[in-house]
């Protein structure tokens, strides 16, 4: 064998050794304490309308492209539910609405952060006077959140 083979060989067999140096090792990580707890929200905290406009503590929006919600009195606001109550109106009761629609109660949920924000994803609605059929619909509405 001549040098150069030889001397390649060697370094070959070196970045073989120091490459698998820890390659089929039985260790493993060891992890020590307390997971950590989830971190409070911080920032400002939106729902989006059904046109994607965020809001903040809002006395009415369009909550599906059948229903709205208005004169909302937020209970709560920023924590990991929103609760409010107010009034319901939609199209399943055309013709007969009361002006004012129904009374309701609003209940936000499944905050999603984007960036510094956060944004209210999830919405169920409760009134005694929403037909079956819309009771479910509007027991677990999706809100629009912004895409990163």
């Amino acid at each position: 064998m001549n040098k150069p083979t030889a001397l390649a060989s060697v370094f070959v067999l070196v970045l073989a050794a120091v490459g698998c140096s820890g390659c089929g090792s039985p260790e493993q990580p060891h992890v020590e304490g307390p997971a950590p707890s989830p971190s409070q929200v911080s920032g400002p905290v939106y729902v989006s309308d059904t046109l994607g406009h965020p809001l903040t503590r809002p006395t009415g929006f369009g909550l599906t492209e059948f229903s709205s919600v208005n004169r909302l009195s937020w209970r709560s606001w920023g924590q990991e539910k929103a609760v409010a109550t107010g009034r319901l109106r939609g199209m399943w009761c055309i013709p007969h609405c009361p002006r004012n629609g129904y009374p309701a109660t609003v209940e936000l949920s499944r905050l999603q952060r984007r960036e510094n924000v956060s944004y209210y994803t999830f919405a169920t609605v409760r009134s005694s006077h929403l037909p079956p059929a819309d009771t479910d619909d509007l027991s677990k509405v999706r809100l629009p959140f912004p895409e990163p």
